[in-house]
């Protein structure tokens, strides 16, 4: 068999040993980028998975951190609102105590209101009764004899009355 030797476009000859020679090459390339690699990593003392580790550490922190603080908050939130209950249950009894005595205060003023229609209409009573006395006695002509001791009593109780009161004060 013969070698046919080709030639490219400028007239350099190919040889066939030439993909084997290319390829070594490339391996010898990816083989010294590996190893400078390793030698980086060995003389800095870091590599990326050490780094994705601490990484994933710290936000696990983070989370516990921030879930203690969210159960800080919720304590403290659900202590202000047992607070809140506790102080709206006693203006709740409060209202009611203020109901018991405005409804207390209510039925008295009416039992004046009624004691004081009463005294109205015994006054009311009194006057048409006194009224239709001095009718009678007008028309009779001279006053009775007894009507006569009353009128002169009156002016004595009055002073009386009024030295009583005096005695209090």
């Amino acid at each position: 068999m013969i070698e046919v030797k080709s030639q490219d476009a400028n007239g350099i000859p190919r040889n066939g040993s030439q993909p084997i020679g290319l390829a070594a090459a490339t391996l010898v390339v990816i083989m010294l980028g590996i190893g400078s690699i390793a030698l980086w990593r060995a003389y800095t003392g870091t590599s990326p998975e050490q780094d994705r580790i601490v990484a994933a550490r710290q936000l696990q922190v983070r989370a516990a951190q921030a879930s203690e603080q969210l159960v800080e908050k919720t304590k403290g939130l659900e202590a202000t609102q047992q607070e809140s209950i506790d102080q709206l249950q006693v203006v709740q009894d409060q209202l009611q105590a203020v109901k018991r005595l405005l409804a207390a205060q209510q039925a008295d003023a009416k039992r004046l209101s009624d004691q004081v229609a009463g005294l109205t209409e015994a006054i009311d009573g009194l006057r048409q009764s006194f009224a239709s006395a001095r009718t009678t006695e007008a028309s009779s002509g001279a006053p009775s004899s007894r009507n006569k001791s009353i009128r002169a009593r009156a002016p004595a109780t009055k002073g009386a009355h009024r030295q009583h009161a005096k005695s209090r004060g």
